[in-house]
């Protein structure tokens, strides 16, 4: 039983994060310079695939009881590396969450550590117990199925890395209402603050509350007062969309209240963006010009900076030379959006409608309000996790017929 459940949590855990390789990334990112070790953020994207292809095919290893051995050694080392780590992100709190389930199950930093120290009594359990647990397959089968999962996992992640995740765990899913989201429902618990305030005496300082600050004690003398978050109220599913015009200040309630359809190109930095589909990009602003349709370019890089004067240039602006409108917003925000830069999203009345990734700049030629790409393009995540699953399924059945094939070849050639 320890087996199934710590693998069920490994194959979760993976899979939230193979998804969407780049969301892990940048929360690798996140943990690199919270560490000072911003030097290992270029290869961040390969360090998170790897994480996850690991965790994934552990988990499959578990769940199949295939090289018990090893995976029981590997459960306890991932574990005795994972759970001190995360009670350090618990006391220090470099970052929001952990992320150790992406964006699919997201919890706090003491849940993280708590949960992990329930996995690591799964994983000491199962490495006391290996010895006694039933070998199902040949040894070559156990590193097949190994290498099976290794290779779904990379080249899911790769697939997702290069498209977009197939399933969107995010609050910018399509079908999502970016103003509906954005409420805060009547009676809604709200934050919880303490005043402290500092004072200095004799060269030391120290926090009091407003209750016990020495208020008559003239000795002490006052230095600063700051909030300290002591609860956590409600907080929106997106609670930091915002667009700021260089002219027209904030539009965003003015985007978002559009009846129309708007196009949101998002380059959360234009100088890490890719320009090879410029011409496609121009394609569509010309097109949203034509139709009525708003068309904007959120990006959190200064307006301007020499590095949106060599992107702007580089882009051509569009056919017409008149040039995008580029508005502001930030960049985690635009990172969330959508998992390209660029990436496309269309809206319609504050809805989501449908978002491509750079690789898969569409071309339209008629009106949006008459093609199915003026719908709301909702995917079906049971679907897409069930033929994920017949895939992975159809090619470990691959795997036991090419072995169960070498056993009866090489079975007969010992006969001869």
């Amino acid at each position: 039983m320890s087996r199934i459940l710590l693998g069920l949590v490994f194959v979760f855990s993976g899979f939230a994060k193979l998804v969407d390789p780049l969301g892990s990334t940048y929360k690798i990112q996140d943990y690199l310079s919270a560490m000072g070790l911003d030097f290992f953020a270029p290869i961040a994207l390969v360090m998170g695939i790897a994480l996850a292809t690991f965790e994934f095919t552990l988990g499959v290893c578990l769940l199949l009881g295939t090289n018990i051995k090893s995976t029981s050694i590997l459960s306890l080392l991932m574990m005795g590396f994972m759970t001190p780590l995360t009670l350090w992100i618990a006391i220090a709190d470099p970052v929001s969450d952990c992320g150790c389930f992406g964006d699919a199950l997201v919890i706090s930093n003491w849940q993280t550590f708590w949960k992990n120290i329930v996995l690591s009594t799964l994983a000491i359990l199962i490495f006391i117990w290996r010895k006694h647990s039933p070998k199902l397959f040949t040894e070559r089968t156990d590193w097949l199925i190994a290498i099976c999962a290794g290779t779904f996992s990379v080249l899911l992640s790769i697939y997702c890395l290069l498209n977009l995740p197939v399933i969107d765990f995010r609050p910018y899913k399509n079908g999502t209402n970016i103003i509906q989201s954005m409420e805060v429902p009547e009676g809604a618990e709200e934050d919880e603050f303490e005043t402290l305030l500092v004072y200095e005496k004799d060269g030391v300082q120290k926090e009091f509350t407003l209750e016990n600050y020495p208020k008559d004690d003239n000795s002490w003398t006052f230095v600063d007062s700051k909030n300290k978050l002591i609860k956590k109220g409600y907080e929106p599913p997106i609670h930091d969309f915002s667009m700021e015009h260089p002219d027209m200040g904030d539009i965003t309630e003015e985007v978002l209240q559009n009846e129309g359809y708007s196009f949101l190109m998002v380059c959360y930095r234009v100088e890490k963006a890719a320009t090879n589909k410029k011409n496609e990009i121009n394609n569509i602003y010309d097109f949203a010009k034509q139709n009525g349709y708003g068309f904007y370019c959120m990006t959190a890089t200064g307006l301007e900076t020499e590095e949106m004067r060599e992107f702007q240039n580089e882009m051509e602006w569009g056919k017409d030379g008149d040039g995008y409108p580029f508005v502001n917003s930030d960049e985690i925000t635009l990172k969330t959006i959508v998992r390209s830069n660029p990436g496309l999203v269309l809206i319609k009345d504050g809805v989501v409608i449908n978002k491509w990734s750079n690789k898969n700049m569409p071309t339209f030629t008629e009106p949006l309000e008459n093609t199915v790409r003026g719908q709301v393009q909702k995917a079906n995540e049971w679907k897409v996790v069930f033929k994920s699953l017949l895939a992975f399924l159809a090619t470990l059945a691959l795997v036991f017929a090419i072995d169960w094939i070498i056993s009866k070849v090489m079975g007969k050639n010992k006969k001869d």
